[in-house]
This record gives C-alpha cells, sequence and structure tokens, in this order.
C-alpha cells in the first residue's frame, strides 16, 4: 500500500520509519496543520497513504479527516494508542482512567480533572510538557501529586521514570511522552467541583459576577444538552458560560462583554478555570450578536434593558431553544415583567440570605432578589 502510494504525508520520524517502502512523493506535517488537510483533500479520488502512530482515531488525525473524508473512502490500519500502552505498561484499568490529550492544546484542560486520587493520562506535545504539567499542579495545590513519564513507548528508546510534582526534577525527556499523574490534593488545592454553583472565590471579578447560589440555579434553568451553543450577555466575569462549559465536553458558550478590562478578565477565568476554548466577542448587544453561532440557550444577565437586546436574542434562538434573563434592577425587572406578559414562560424570585455578624452575634443579611425569567422558543 505504502510502495504503490503516489503521495505519503505524515511526520519526519514516520518517513524516516517507513522511509524505504515509500517511492512516492512525500509530505511533512505543515503548520497549520489545516493546510496539511487542504493538500490531502486536493488529492482525493487518488491513491494518498497518510503516516500516523497508535490509533489514528483516538485525537490524531484519522479523527480530523473524518470531518472532511467518509468513512467508505478510507482504509484505517489502527495500532494501539499511546493511551492503551501506558495503561498497560502501569496496570492501569482504562475504564477507570481519564484520557486527555494536550498535544497541541493549552494544558489548563487538565484542571476540570484534578480530583484527589484520579488517575489521569496526558499526551503532551514534546518534552517541555511534564515541566509545565508539573509546576500547574504545584501552582494549583497538586504539589504531592505522583507523575509518571512514559517515553518513546513500544520503541526502543522506551524509558519510564516517575516523581512528585513539586520535586519534579527529570531532565532529557523524549519529545513523544504520556504523563500518568496520581492525584494528591493538598489543604486549600482549586478543585472544581462536579456540582454547578462553583465557589465564588475561583473567580476573579470585580462585583459583576452571578453569585454562586444564583449561578447554580440559572444554569439548571439553562439545562445544557450534549453538543449545544450557549451566548452569554454581559457576562461580566464570565462565570455562567464557563460552568455551562465544564458540564460536559461538547458544550459551548460564547461570553459576550462590552467592558476591556473585565473581556479580559473573563480569559483569565477560562483558562484557570480549565475550559481556555471559551469564545469571547468584545462588544455592546445586540450589535456585538451579528454573525455568532446560533445558540441553542442564551443567558441575559447584563445589558438586557438596553433597547433590541431580548428581541435579537429572541430573533437568534433556535425552536426549542432556552432563554434565561436575571434582573436585580427595577429597571430590568419591569422589561422581564413585560416580556412573561406578552410570551409567557416562567418567573421566578430568587431571595438569598447569608449569616453575618451583628453586633457580637449574628443574624441574616439578604442578598438583592434577583427576578428570572425562563422562556422556551416553540
Amino acid at each position: 500500500m505504502i510502495a504503490a502510494a503516489p503521495a505519503v504525508f505524515g511526520g519526519a520520524r514516520h518517513h524516516a520509519l517507513a522511509g524505504p517502502l515509500i517511492s512516492g512523493e512525500r509530505f511533512a506535517w505543515q503548520s497549520p496543520f489545516e493546510q496539511s488537510v487542504e493538500a490531502i483533500l486536493t488529492r482525493r479520488g487518488t491513491p494518498v497513504v497518510v503516516l500516523a502512530s497508535g490509533d489514528p482515531f483516538l485525537y490524531g488525525v484519522g479523527a480530523t479527516l473524518s470531518r472532511y473524508v467518509t468513512a467508505d473512502e478510507m482504509r484505517t490500519i489502527p495500532a494501539p494508542s499511546a493511551f492503551s500502552i501506558a495503561a498497560a505498561r502501569l496496570g492501569w484499568p482504562l475504564q477507570e482512567t481519564a484520557c486527555v490529550s494536550l498535544h497541541g492544546r493549552p494544558l489548563d484542560l487538565i484542571r476540570p480533572l484534578l480530583h484527589s486520587g484520579r488517575r489521569i493520562l496526558a499526551l503532551t506535545s514534546d518534552e517541555k510538557g511534564p515541566q509545565a504539567l508539573a509546576e500547574l499542579l504545584a501552582a494549583d495545590g497538586f504539589s504531592g501529586t505522583r507523575l509518571t513519564v512514559l517515553e518513546a513507548l513500544g520503541g526502543k528508546q522506551e524509558r519510564i521514570r516517575s516523581t512528585i510534582a513539586s520535586a519534579f526534577n527529570l531532565t532529557d525527556i523524549d519529545p513523544l511522552n504520556v504523563c500518568a499523574l496520581e492525584v494528591a490534593a493538598g489543604a486549600g488545592a482549586r478543585i472544581l467541583s462536579y456540582a454547578c454553583g462553583l465557589d465564588d472565590a475561583l473567580f476573579d471579578h470585580d462585583g459583576q459576577i452571578t453569585k454562586r447560589e444564583i449561578r447554580a440555579i440559572t444554569l439548571s434553568a439553562l439545562s445544557p444538552r450534549h453538543g449545544e451553543v450557549l451566548w452569554d450577555i454581559g457576562a461580566g466575569s464570565g462565570s455562567i458560560g464557563i460552568e455551562w462549559m465544564l458540564a460536559d465536553p461538547s458544550l459551548r458558550a460564547i461570553a459576550i462583554e462590552q467592558a476591556p478590562a473585565r473581556a479580559a478578565r473573563i480569559a483569565r477565568n477560562a483558562a484557570t478555570l480549565g475550559v481556555p476554548q471559551l469564545a469571547l466577542v468584545e462588544g455592546t448587544a445586540p450589535a456585538a450578536l451579528a454573525g455568532l453561532p446560533v445558540p441553542d440557550a442564551i443567558f441575559i444577565g447584563g445589558g438586557g434593558s438596553e433597547a433590541g437586546v431580548i428581541d435579537a436574542a429572541i430573533a437568534a434562538l433556535k425552536r426549542g431553544g432556552r432563554l434565561v434573563a436575571n434582573a436585580v434592577t427595577l429597571e430590568m425587572e419591569a422589561v422581564l415583567l413585560a416580556e412573561y406578559a406578552a410570551r409567557g414562560g416562567f418567573l421566578t424570585k430568587i431571595e438569598i440570605a447569608r449569616v453575618a455578624p451583628v453586633g457580637g452575634m449574628s443574624g441574616w443579611r439578604p442578598a438583592m432578589p434577583v427576578t428570572q425569567w425562563r422562556w422556551i422558543k416553540e
């Protein structure tokens, strides 16, 4: 198959390994990778060989090409993935192990997986990945995590070494490596709960944040479902969009925020809370909504009283989509009361009180009440 192909695509090491078999033209992967995908697609209808390691449909080139090429146009010959080989070397059941690819992707994606006692296999980009991963673990309170670096798995140079994140001192690491983590959380570790309504202290904010209890109720009302897109209009600190995305890896969110300082803060929060892929639009609704991907759900937490915002949101929403709007001001509450009277839906008053000092004793200090309107587009 390789010898008969007029074009062979792959990395430098793949070409080196298959060198004696290749008689056609060799093409190395380009950067950005999309250029190589285009080059492959231009040869559609002629034999093309793509060289890849392990299982090409586990975060690999096969998964990428499958978005453009149907299965009946491809013949795939898979081998054990790096995750499978690593699990075999360590004796870890894969069904009990979290697997994540950090190859060419932000290390921040590891953050939602960091729970004490959890086992994680992480594929890195290069020889610098393990050190960077150890530094992230130590900075987030997981210094005691055992980090095992499995290098060049399945090859002659295979090597397995282990250390503690806070004492990471491994050198001369092979660029092809997988890191195995046995997570140990120290006091004050940044553990991202599976439940919605994360502690407000996990977010950097200037007071413009949907507080945790209201956030939990709001996310329940938004009702995220597989593969859906959320618009978070007037995103503030980005807390709603971030927690929407934390609910499932298939979910996407777009934060729309007019204040530059808050937009920058949203980007930082998205990274430190493990969803760096959160999309950010800096601008004012409704103008900033033009051209965005069609939403399955919309949250309006700020700016909803401005003319045209709710109408634009409703017009953009898919049939069956959910719109949730929260009001703390009388002006915004009046808008929601009018929308409820005109369109129906569900109207809820949410009141939260927290214990606070009263002289030498304690008492209930009420937070500002929130009026929430939830509406489903028919």
